[in-house]
């Protein structure tokens, strides 16, 4: 199939949508993991395992995902994994143990992980340069939504009908998003099969993973996107066992880290016609590792209460704002003939890292310490992977 142009107005809310696939399933969870430890009788590392393994199975899929979209198209990849997460959704609905239910969420994360390799490949199979940022940028703003409401939703639906139904929230999501891939969304790119090859794929991401201007890019957005990911196994523990709130609370409190995310899109979106791609990510850079530094502060000084916990996160959150849509670029930038592979080795590092991060959590095992450790040493990664990837693009240019 002959590739085709979106307009900018319909890249951005297709590309917001696929990206909120995960976030979404991951926030609208969250406030019903304490309640699930007494529904199944089982202990808080079983529950924490099951966002683990989400994270797993978003990460690892994506390296298949975004090569899957390069050889078949990204319409085809993007209703096959969406296929893919619905059937997860519903296994871990009727899930009649932990066990099913941490298979449920392994498949969940499969099918989840085309979202964040299709939205970024699309954007660069028709975009470049600034206006792919501004995209990128416009997506940002638009996934503050649903992720921001995704906790309160949750907990909502946990409070009125039980944890069943947090599940059968994804499931309409899912559905809804098929829908929207099928009837309003352009294949971007021509499909060349030749690409899923053994050989071929190997030998692409051997192209990217030797390239330091998108390793770099990948590990800025896993010191940053994958800190946010990682402290989503550690907060509602955190929040509702150490702090006191309820789950609906929690749902709530969880605006402020969206809602900063949301406003820092917003005043990147004001402010980058002045500040320009390098002063804007140093600007991010530095707003993530003050809030990094106040999360280690916090933890080893105050007595944690909902703002000791949440005010550091929404700094962070802010600075992620002014990171994503120019390091994302960044990293598409060199190699458009394997977007979707790039795509998907940039989305893969940065799932893993929360993935990492959270297993870490889980080991040191206080989730408040792990919080106090493990989110600002991955902030600091993010500020040593710029320097990094400055180091390598001078190499390149």
């Amino acid at each position: 199939m002959a590739p085709q142009r979106m307009s900018e107005r319909r890249t951005s809310l297709i590309g917001a949508l696929l990206t909120t696939i995960g976030p979404v399933s991951m926030a609208i969870y969250t406030p019903a993991m304490p309640e699930l430890v007494h529904a199944f009788g089982t202990s808080d590392a079983a529950i924490k395992l099951s966002l683990s393994l989400y994270f797993f199975g978003f990460a690892f899929a994506q390296l298949l995902a975004g090569p899957f979209s390069d050889a078949f198209g990204r319409r085809i990849a993007t209703l096959s994994f969406l296929g893919i997460y619905l059937l997860g959704s519903l296994f871990a609905a009727f899930a009649p143990s932990v066990e099913l239910l941490l298979a449920g969420r392994l498949v969940q994360g499969v099918g989840a992980s085309v979202g964040i390799t299709v939205s970024r490949a699309i954007v660069r199979d028709q975009f470049t340069g600034p206006e792919a940022a501004r995209i990128l940028n416009m997506i940002g703003i638009m996934l503050a939504i649903g992720p921001a409401a995704g906790p309160t939703l949750g907990g909502l639906a946990l409070a009125l009908s039980g944890w069943q139904a947090v599940f059968f929230l994804m499931v309409s999501f899912g559905v809804f998003s098929w829908l929207i891939v099928a009837f309003l969304m352009r294949e971007t790119t021509t499909p060349d099969r030749v690409l899923i090859k053994p050989s071929r794929l190997l030998g692409a991401y051997a192209t990217l993973v030797t390239d330091m201007r998108v390793l770099f890019a990948a590990f800025v957005l896993a010191g940053t996107v994958g800190a946010l990911y990682a402290q989503a196994t550690m907060l509602p523990f955190i929040l509702i066992k150490r702090v006191g709130l309820s789950p609906a609370e929690f749902g709530v409190g969880m605006l402020m880290q969206t809602g900063s995310f949301f406003l820092g899109s917003v005043a990147l979106r004001i402010l980058s016609p002045r500040l320009g791609e390098r002063r804007a990510l140093l600007t991010g850079l530095t707003l993530a590792g003050t809030g990094g530094a106040c999360i280690a502060l916090s933890v080893i000084f105050v007595e944690p209460t909902f703002l000791s916990i949440m005010m550091p996160v929404a700094i962070c959150a802010f600075g992620m704002a002014f990171i994503i849509p120019y390091i994302t670029t960044a990293g598409l930038q060199p190699h458009p003939a394997i977007a979707g592979s790039a795509a998907a080795l940039i989305g893969f590092v940065q799932m893993g890292s929360g993935f990492l991060g959270g297993a870490v959590g889980a080991l040191i095992g206080d989730p408040l310490q792990a919080f106090g450790i493990v989110i600002p040493a991955m902030e600091l990664v993010a500020i040593l992977a710029y320097v990094g990837f400055l180091h390598g693009s001078r190499r390149m240019a």
